[in-house]
């Protein structure tokens, strides 16, 4: 699996299936404690969208997957995911891509294409995330804290994790995840607000029907201009799993670009 040096040195792992060239290249950024395999090969959605012709490329998250996992908070502050993303982007020359995030990765997506921050992102879809982005400007607080995430993956009892954090430890441990480092992923998270009125790209909002960090999706869609919301039946878990999820995805991504 290729590897590019990230802004500040760190080596990432992302992976390329090359499509026939016909619309943008897409650029996956899977969840927080998953990793390419677990996002988007094993739910079907890179077949799918090798099935329609398209470039896609998957990024590992600093701290998951094969890419580099560091245990320092420092390393995953800021903006540093969102500017992995456009660091990837210059190791490709890629002119235009069309970015696609599930949960982390759509916080990830909306900060890289809020501001104009990376020009290059000309369609954004999100996943797994609602109203906490409008309201906390990620992980929906109401739901769970980067604390309670961070003390889940720290326990060295697996039954003494609150249940806030019980998903997250399971999803790390299924992953053969640093839990180390995705605890200091956690906690340099931090609450703020994206400028999602400055995001004048096509945006497509997918939310699973039973997702709880993903409440309320239509403020998120009424807070990007012209985003459209797409229902999926799930939990945040399976939503992705969902063939429509996919079918939503591949329609998005192929249809004619708005002038």
């Amino acid at each position: 699996m290729p590897t590019f040096a990230s802004f500040d040195g760190l080596r990432l792992n992302y992976t390329v299936w090359e499509g026939d060239g016909a619309h943008h290249p897409v650029l996956l950024q899977h969840g927080f404690a998953a990793d390419t395999n677990a996002n988007w090969i094993s739910t079907g959605v890179v077949a799918a969208l090798r099935a329609a012709g398209l470039t896609v490329i998957s990024l590992d998250a600093r701290g998951h997957g094969r890419s580099e996992k560091p245990h320092d908070e420092a390393a995953y502050t800021g903006d540093s995911m969102a500017r992995d993303v456009s660091a990837l982007l210059d190791e490709l020359a890629l002119d235009e891509v069309s970015l696609v995030g599930y949960s982390m990765g759509a916080i990830i997506a909306l900060a890289a294409t809020a501001s104009a921050s990376d020009k290059r992102i000309r369609r954004l879809a999100t996943g797994g995330v609602g109203s906490g982005i409008v309201d906390f400007g990620g992980v929906d607080l109401r739901v769970v804290k980067p604390a309670e995430i961070a003390s889940a993956l720290l326990a060295e009892d697996p039954s003494t994790v609150p249940p806030s954090g019980v998903p997250f430890r399971l999803l790390a441990d299924a992953t053969g995840g640093d839990r180390q480092a995705l605890a200091a992923v956690a906690l340099a998270s931090q609450e703020g607000r994206l400028e999602l009125s400055s995001i004048g790209v096509p945006t497509l909002v997918l939310a699973g029907d039973q997702d709880l960090l993903a409440a309320e999706p239509e403020r998120l869609a009424a807070a990007i201009a012209g985003a459209r919301l797409v229902r999926i039946p799930g939990d945040h878990m399976t939503a992705v799993m969902a063939p429509a999820f996919s079918e939503a995805l591949v329609a998005f991504l192929t249809a004619p670009q708005p002038r």
